[in-house]
């Protein structure tokens, strides 16, 4: 499955639109997360654990996407967008959500 943010795909003619496909994530974040990310806020750094949370869901929106697609007999996404957000109460579930326009190349 290609998926891109572009609106085509070169060298490849869209033969068929099969309409919008998406994929939703919404993962929470623990505390022992919370608690080793406000350190590396004090003393700076990354926080791979948090790297590693936006990953997965962001790995995860774009599998649900792709299986949606090919459930509608799509072999490509074009127009890709993916968003983060965070929610809860002080911010502690992070969503991921990706839209794409399915389609036959």
């Amino acid at each position: 499955m290609i998926i891109t943010t572009t609106p085509t795909i070169e060298g490849h003619p869209v033969l068929e639109y099969k309409g919008i496909v998406t994929g939703e994530t919404i993962i929470g974040a623990n505390f022992v997360k919370d608690f080793l990310a406000s350190i590396r806020d004090f003393i700076g750094g990354r926080s791979a654990a948090y790297e590693k949370v936006l990953r997965e869901g962001k790995d995860t929106s774009l599998q649900e996407m792709a299986q949606r697609a090919e459930e509608l007999g799509a072999n490509a996404i074009i127009g890709m967008d993916l968003d983060y957000e965070t929610l809860g109460q002080g911010g502690s579930m992070l969503m991921v959500t990706c839209s794409g326009t399915a389609v036959r190349i």
